[in-house]
């Protein structure tokens, strides 16, 4: 008879299978990562603000979130969000005039981009946020 040794056990991983696995997600992602665009939004800062050539009309939200509208010296008052976009439009006729949103500065940013959004469903493409000025010295 032939003296074998008894093998002996591989104390190591077989990593070769979680590789695989690995090299086929980093495959999915690759494929999948330019379906997805980023949102851009260009934010104008106080001192590269273009001059307007027509006054805006402005959508004022106080800090109890209130709605008003004002055009010039003319204040309407908005019953509630779900009627703005309609006042708004009626106000605007078909113009390609800038509709600004001026928002307490304590007011939840949701709840501006929430009044933004709606506008926007309404077809009213030229919306902006108005911003203070801060004295520079």
């Amino acid at each position: 008879m032939l003296n074998r040794r008894p093998r002996r056990q591989m104390n190591q991983m077989n990593v070769v299978p979680y590789i695989d696995v690995m090299l086929v997600l980093l495959v999915i992602f690759m494929v999948t990562a330019p379906m997805f665009t980023p949102g851009v939004i260009q934010v104008p800062s106080v001192s590269q603000a273009a001059a307007l050539d027509q006054p805006p009309l402005e959508v004022v939200l106080d800090a109890g979130g209130k709605l008003e509208i004002k055009e010039g010296d003319k204040v309407t008052a908005v019953e509630s969000r779900s009627t703005l976009a309609a006042q708004v439009a009626a106000m605007l006729a078909g113009a390609d005039r800038p509709v600004a949103i001026s928002a307490d500065k304590d007011l939840k940013y949701s709840e501006v981009v929430a009044v933004a959004d709606d506008l926007h469903k309404a077809g009213i493409k030229r919306v902006a946020l108005t911003v203070k000025q801060q004295n520079r010295q």
